[in-house]
């Protein structure tokens, strides 16, 4: 059986060299520069992980011998085998996380593709309710606040990529009793695609931290 190692946002990092990768191959000519683009999308793919064997070392490092998009697509295609999915999570789990929604509705687990989320977000457009669940030291979290649309694009806190924005705000214990307050970021609007596109967990881990402390 094959060692999952790969993570959802460090496939992620994967995608990003092939396609920049694939796109110099295709620009430019000057045989020097494609060398130093291939080490350097292989070093920066093999960066993103804190610890690696010779074995999937030397899998990750392939890139630098492809020249077609096929050979590229067909990496990919056999890297998926080794990512590591998001821990399995019931309906009763999530609505343990989120008690005081009794009402609360939970996306089709059965139709998502869990080795590609890094984070579990949904939304509830009748309540403007954003909830995330986060696997953190061999728990769940569960954070829920408001969401606004902006109607704009911008960086997501979560991605750090161009997309279509939300404000996302949610409430925050101070340390009197019964005192609160809000703590606001922009992210993705959609999570699905935030989840294609992020890259790195710091973020992410910061904000779940700060809202939870």
């Amino acid at each position: 059986m094959s060692t999952l190692f790969i993570r959802n946002h460090q496939y992620n990092v994967i995608k990003k060299q092939t396609e920049f990768l694939l796109k110099t191959l295709r620009t430019v000519s000057d045989r020097r520069v494609l060398e130093t683009v291939r080490f350097r999308a292989a070093a920066t793919i093999t960066e993103a992980f804190d610890f690696l064997t010779e074995d999937q070392r030397h899998m990750l490092e392939r890139i630098t011998a492809f020249e077609t998009a096929y050979d590229f697509q067909r990496y990919l295609s056999e890297l998926e085998a080794y990512v590591v999915p998001f821990p399995p999570i019931t309906l009763k789990q999530i609505q343990k996380l989120f008690p005081k929604n009794k009402k609360l509705k939970i996306p089709d687990l059965q139709s998502i593709d869990f080795r590609f989320v890094t984070y579990l977000g949904w939304v509830d457009v009748a309540t403007n309710r954003l909830f995330m669940i986060y696997p953190s030291e061999g728990q769940f979290v569960g954070i829920e606040g408001r969401i606004t649309p902006t109607n704009k694009k911008g960086y997501c806190l979560f991605c750090n990529r161009h997309q279509e924005l939300a404000f996302f705000s949610v409430k925050t214990k101070n340390a009197l009793p019964d005192n609160y307050s809000s703590v606001g970021q922009y992210v993705c609007i959609d999570n699905h695609d935030c989840n294609q596109l992020i890259t790195d967990t710091e973020a992410l881990e910061k904000f779940i931290h700060y809202v939870r402390k």
